[in-house]
């Protein structure tokens, strides 16, 4: 099957969206391509405090289905599934999504970034049992457990801060001696009391305790 559009837009995060709602509000009648992991890095992100319009903040996945709405309001169309090819050496654009090809005139592109994953053979194998890239998902499973985070930049302080609301102690794991996050970020998790941090630090391996294994 194959479609002629005007314009596409391959990534649904924040630019995405933006870029759907301003081409449909100019009555450019777009096609978003969300891609399986729809919304960005935001559906795992907790309080948003830096989007404009909210005094108090709001959750990541709240702000992605607003924004959704929106675009959706104005007439953006929404195909759910991975780009495989595009050809841009030609005119209109070729786009395959699996078995489908779409053609376009335009075509912007805002795939933006997703977790980092640290490599570990363990890692995903024990993803939702003990490791999580989604505080807000699963921070309530382990209610007074120690948690450990991985990472010196916002997100990785944004996650820490938000863990300790269940947590009776938040580590940060941090490969250098100093972080990277933004001096507010830093200063809201040095003053919490139930952050730690562990400088000059990476980790080696996941050990499964589920299964009787202690931890090294």
């Amino acid at each position: 099957m194959s479609a002629h559009r005007d314009l596409t837009i391959i990534g649904s995060g924040p630019a995405g969206l933006t870029a759907a709602l301003y081409a449909a509000r100019a009555n450019l009648k777009p096609l978003l391509i969300e891609g399986l992991e729809a919304g960005g890095q935001l559906m795992l992100t907790t309080n948003v405090e830096n989007f404009p319009g909210f005094r108090d903040g709001i959750m990541g996945p709240d702000l992605m289905a607003e924004m959704r709405a929106q675009a959706e309001r104005f007439g953006t169309e929404f195909l759910h599934g991975n780009v495989t090819k595009v050809e841009l050496g030609r005119c209109p654009i070729k786009i395959e999504i699996g078995d489908d090809v779409h053609y376009t005139e335009s075509l912007i592109i805002a795939t933006g970034a997703s977790a980092r994953l640290l490599g570990l053979p363990a890692e995903r194998k024990l993803m939702g049992h003990g490791v999580s890239t989604c505080a807000t998902c699963d921070g309530f499973f382990f209610r007074d457990k120690p948690i450990v985070v991985v990472g010196g930049g916002d997100s990785a302080l944004e996650e820490a801060t938000f863990l300790t609301k269940f947590a009776s102690k938040v580590t940060v794991v941090h490969r250098r001696d100093s972080l990277r996050g933004s001096k507010i970020m830093q200063q809201k998790a040095f003053s919490n009391r139930k952050i730690d941090f562990a400088w000059n630090s990476e980790i080696d391996e996941i050990l499964d305790t589920s299964k009787g294994t202690s931890p090294a």
